[in-house]
């Protein structure tokens, strides 16, 4: 999907949700390579030896990159009608991911000060998931990135999230031969609890 499609497609149905014209929705998929900035992004943090293409996303965050073999998913909830908090819906939507992922087999986790969702300790921890959300009129735009197969040689055009410390990894690299449909059903399977999840107030951790 190209990204300016897909920009195009959340605004438009981000408005009609608010309206109360549509239905809220999840997106699953894949982008061509190329790179987005978020509102945070430092051009000191682009390389792009591979001339890519960089496109300004309107999320919070930084510098990432998207493309084949990693699953992209576009999250457009209504925030009005299920609880006022942006915070718990972030915790929330990190929690799927971990979830997901731990239906997998992949055991991954939160890091303290560091956007994302991680796998491995130590010198080998490395970064599997990505996340950066708008909201809008209490609409939420944008959403999450895990790393199922892609060309991990293209992180090094950026500083992924403005984390130099850290690598980047993905479930092929662990050794998961998981296909996108693999992963799609276990994000379904974690669904109903992401979404019970952004009613109640989120914990610490």
């Amino acid at each position: 999907m190209p990204y300016e499609e897909a920009l195009a497609f959340m605004d438009k149905r981000a408005a009609a949700i608010r309206d109360g014209a549509a239905s809220e929705c999840v997106w699953l998929l894949e982008h061509p390579p190329l790179f987005t900035a978020g509102t945070s992004a430092d051009p000191a943090e682009l390389f792009n030896p591979q001339d890519l293409p960089v496109y300004e996303a309107g999320r919070g965050g930084r510098y990432t990159y998207h493309g084949p073999g990693q699953r992209v998913g576009y999250v457009m909830i209504d925030l009005e009608k299920r609880g006022k908090d942006i915070r718990r819906f972030v915790h929330s939507l990190e929690q799927w991911m971990i979830d997901a992922l731990g239906e997998l087999g992949v055991e991954a986790h939160r890091a303290n000060g560091r956007i994302g969702i991680w796998v491995g300790e130590g010198p080998g921890e490395a970064k599997i998931g990505a996340l950066g959300v708008r909201v809008k009129r209490w609409v939420t735009l944008h959403g999450f990135a895990i790393n199922v197969a892609p060309d991990l040689s293209h992180f090094t055009g950026i500083v992924p999230c403005g984390i130099a410390e850290f690598g980047v990894t993905s479930l092929a690299e662990l050794g998961k031969q998981i296909p996108l449909k693999g992963v799609d059903a276990a994000l379904k399977r974690s669904f109903l609890s992401f979404l019970k999840a952004l009613q109640r107030p989120c914990k610490e951790s």
